[in-house]
């Protein structure tokens, strides 16, 4: 019986011949990343005599949660982490490079059939090109940290078929949100994804981000994409590691595939206070926004500035609403300045900052206030975490965002659109 690609990265990585769904094994880790929460990692090692990682080359620290740092205990933190990165010998300490996942992929640190850790829930976004990323808490970090293994029970898997194509004006999140609505943020608790058919094949490196980003919020342990041409053409000029094909053996045995056919699928909009409590666009009515907001892990690519840009040119950010945009990644908003995307979102009355997660964690940048509604191209909108417990957060595509900004109210994004990006 052939495998899964979570189970053929959990064999390799175990010394296994092969694994299936159930199996325990313990794991060696190839990829480590950790954001502020190094800090709390680091003094859990020093408070039991540890004074050396397992392999400092493999480990990456960022600092993005919490940057530029908005009080004097978090610079105080960060200011920390560079003294314990350089303690413990860790050569990839990349700051305020952007946000942990986009700085990652773009820096060639993650390859296909990988397994990468890291202290963020989303980092199942490893998942675009073909590697097993999962999100694990503090205590199974300084433990990763120490040794380079953990173990894992080896999840089933669910596949996703993506058919048909998607129309003018639709984007990946919107794909993501209509399986979160469709199936619940559930269905993949503690079961591993796969995204497959063509409109998956046919989505950029950056959509797929999207996809695999949001698969914790469908409840998935890993949430990845064959690695196939499209991932060797984005990863070919960043990195010199094996960029072979990777993906499910054809004989693989899935818990349950779902096949959908996405051309008919409209904007999508997740509703307070839950990311599966999904409408299409059209049917919420006369929602007045307050805040709109393109950024976090799931968004604020390069491709979604140049979406932004469509929609923006000519036209003007309505008079009641703000839109606040940070970028994934501080390359991601060089390009985007070469680009003259910066230019055309200023122009329209956005409100650019420092590339980090921003207002999405809703610690710092971008908090929203009581009785206030925002559309955020984030992953979650529970209660109260973009600021107050009596504002509302709905969800939606870089489009969505963009175009709600303009008309001052969610709106269906194709009202906006004039062609292809």
């Amino acid at each position: 019986m052939g495998m899964t690609m979570a189970e053929k990265v959990l064999a390799r990585t175990s010394a296994s011949a092969a694994v299936a769904a159930g199996d325990f094994v313990t794991a060696k880790v190839d990829r480590v990343m950790c954001h502020e929460a190094f800090v709390l990692c680091a003094m859990k090692l020093m408070g039991l005599g540890v004074d050396r990682l397992f392999d400092s080359e493999r480990v990456i620290v960022i600092l993005d949660h919490y940057f530029p740092a908005p009080t004097e205990q978090m610079a105080r933190a960060h200011s920390l982490a560079r003294d314990f990165a350089e303690r413990f010998g860790i050569r990839h300490f990349l700051g305020h490079a952007g946000i942990c996942h986009q700085v990652l992929t773009e820096r060639g640190h993650i390859l296909p059939g990988q397994l990468v850790l890291g202290t963020d829930s989303h980092s199942t976004t490893s998942g675009a090109l073909g590697a097993a990323g999962a999100g694990i808490g503090i205590t199974e970090m300084a433990y990763v940290l120490a040794t380079g293994e953990l173990w894992f029970q080896v999840p089933p898997t669910i596949r996703f078929v993506l058919e048909g194509r998607l129309g003018p004006g639709l984007m990946s999140k919107d794909v993501a949100l209509m399986l979160a609505g469709t199936h619940g943020t559930e269905v993949a608790q503690y079961r591993s994804i796969e995204f497959a058919g063509g409109v998956a094949d046919h989505l950029s490196v950056a959509s797929r981000m999207t996809m695999a980003n949001m698969g914790i919020e469908l409840g998935a342990k890993f949430a990845m994409f064959a690695a196939d041409e499209v991932t060797r053409r984005y990863l070919s000029p960043l990195t010199d590691g094996d960029l072979e094909p990777f993906g499910p053996d054809a004989d693989a045995r899935y818990e349950a595939v779902h096949t959908l056919d996405v051309s008919a699928l409209e904007p999508q909009i997740a509703c307070p206070h839950n990311p599966g409590n999904v409408k299409p666009a059209s049917a919420l009515g006369d929602v007045r926004v307050q805040q709109a907001f393109l950024g976090s892990c799931t968004n604020a690519r390069l491709e979604d500035f140049a979406v932004a840009a469509q929609i923006l040119k000519g036209r003007s950010v309505h008079a009641g609403t703000r839109l606040l945009v940070t970028p994934a990644s501080q390359a991601v908003y060089l390009e985007a300045t070469k680009a003259g995307y910066t230019q055309t979102l200023l122009e329209a009355g956005a409100a650019i900052t420092a590339s980090g997660c921003g207002a999405c964690p809703g610690g710092h940048s971008g908090v929203v206030g009581p009785g206030e509604v925002c559309l955020s191209s984030t992953n979650r909108n529970f209660r109260g975490r973009m600021g107050s417990q009596d504002s509302e957060v709905y969800l939606g595509s870089p489009a969505s965002v963009v175009a709600a900004a303009v008309a001052g109210h969610i709106v269906d994004p194709r009202e906006f659109w004039t062609g292809n990006v």
